[in-house]
């Protein structure tokens, strides 16, 4: 018992701290929808406005996460997610203090580097702490930690909406907030280790196996760490991994199930609701203070739901998970469109919208994101973290960019009824692409996975089967 003690209880310190990155990402994003009816009257906002502020964020996102992806790679994980959280806490005041749009636009620029850097970095980090058969439920520790955050802003905003909604710059407490886990994740990624593959990809065998030690026992962290050295080495081939590797078709389909596995997260529409959840509500009908109390909800499933998908990942396949979920997002979607349009003006349509929208997050947060950040994580082989990640993780948040910047406007150009069926149809397209494309992964450590890749999803003993069959 003790020879596993304190290795299990480092690594959970190591996952606290370093998903306190998580937490800032659902603050920062989750915030903006209880303090934009109250910012968009004192600002002057538009419908247009509207989505520049929410989108510039995923904007900077976007940005942080390919540049965020290749700092970690040349500094380090821990250093890295430092660097973050200074980021993290200049640009939540800026946006505090902001005096106009444009200042505002530029400070959530800069916070989206932050949020894009961390949802890059901090599941990479987690992917390479973990052991292989834990992979699962510490790396999507990560996603709970991002519900948590939005579910701490939706709390909070419906605290201060309500208590003192009728005082000008009510929205700037919401937003400065989000400075204070700032401080704790720098505070704590001081007394955390590097990432032990990152040392060795630095050729620093020993620190890397100090490391581990920290976090395995004595047979497993040299055991892990002579298979870490052995998967380096035979990947001088892609060692300045970039776009120019492209151009090998194992690396290319990790990319393309990568970049596709972001885009189906995304087009789901749930950064609409979470963005935009108290405007939906007040345009099915709820009042400014009642939209933010029941956009709680959407929160507390968000949350709940987390909780079983790590508990579902450890029981069944990525597939089947990610293909139900996309099924239980796409019907409520239907639902909500159906119904948007049959209760138009009856006082039961918000509780319909609230109990549909409640239901979308069950399914999204309970199977499709943990699955999308764990997969991002495990998919990509060490010398191509860094770079595949970063170029995933950019068109994911490319596509939640257009999303938030779009949905105001098509909220006021085809309404609640028809934005929500074309979000129907996109879902369809996703469910498609994941019944035939998506590998499964469970069960496989990181080096398994890219030996799978590289032998276009053999088994190394297939492969050397069919070898021979080539050469008799």
């Amino acid at each position: 018992m003790n020879d596993t003690a304190a290795p299990t209880s480092f690594l959970r310190k190591i996952i606290i701290i370093s998903t306190l990155g998580g937490l800032l990402f659902g603050y920062d994003t989750g915030v903006i929808n209880g303090a934009l009816p109250y910012m968009t009257e004192e600002l002057g906002l538009t419908s247009l406005t509207q989505g520049l502020v929410a989108s510039s964020l995923l904007f900077g996102a976007a940005v942080g996460a390919v540049f965020g992806g290749r700092l970690s790679d040349y500094n380090g994980r821990r250093k890295n997610i430092l660097y973050l959280a200074i980021l993290f806490f200049v640009a939540a005041l800026g946006c505090t203090l902001a005096p106009n749009v444009t200042i505002m636009v530029i400070s959530r620029f800069f916070l989206g580097l932050a949020v894009g850097g961390a949802s890059v970095t901090v599941p990479a980090y987690l992917a390479e702490m973990s052991p292989a058969k834990r992979r699962g439920r510490i790396v999507t520790q990560n996603e709970l930690m991002i519900v948590s955050g939005q579910l701490l802003a939706f709390v909070l905003n419906a605290i201060l909406g309500t208590t003192m909604g009728h005082i000008d710059g009510v929205w700037r407490i919401m937003l400065a907030i989000a400075a204070l886990p700032a401080i704790f994740l720098f505070i704590g990624m001081l007394k955390v280790p590097e990432s032990p593959r990152w040392l060795v990809s630095k050729q620093r065998n020993e620190e890397a196996l100090q490391v581990l030690s920290k976090i395995r026992t004595e047979s497993e962290a040299k055991a892990e760490l002579e298979e870490i050295k052995a998967n380096y080495e035979a990947e001088t081939d892609v060692k300045q991994a970039g776009f120019k590797d492209m151009a090998t078709p194992w690396i290319r389909r990790i990319m393309f199930i990568g970049i596709g596995i972001a885009v189906v997260q995304q087009i789901t529409g749930v950064n609409s609701i979470m963005y935009y959840g108290t405007e939906i509500l007040k345009d099915a009908g709820f009042t400014t203070e009642a939209a933010l109390v029941g956009n709680i909800a959407n929160g507390v499933i968000s949350v709940l739901a987390t909780f079983v998908g790590i508990w579902l990942l450890g029981k069944i396949g990525r597939r089947p998970m990610l293909i139900g979920g996309l099924a239980g997002t796409t019907i409520s979607l239907l639902l909500m469109a159906v119904f948007s349009s049959a209760l138009e003006g009856s006082p039961a349509l918000p509780f319909v919208v609230l109990s549909l929208t409640v239901t979308f997050l069950a399914f999204q947060q309970g199977a499709i994101s943990p699955v999308t950040w764990l997969m991002i994580s495990e998919i990509f082989p060490q010398q191509l973290r860094g770079f595949g990640m970063g170029l995933t993780v950019f068109c994911l948040w490319i596509v939640n960019f257009f999303v938030g910047l779009l949905f105001p406007m098509m909220l006021s150009g085809v309404g609640l009824s028809g934005t929500f069926y074309i979000f129907v149809a996109l879902g369809i397209g996703a469910i498609a692409y994941v019944a035939k494309y998506l590998p499964e992964t469970k069960g496989l450590s990181l080096e398994q996975l890219e030996q799978q890749f590289r032998n276009h999803g053999k088994k190394p003993e297939e492969k050397k089967a069919e070898v021979y069959s080539k050469r008799a």
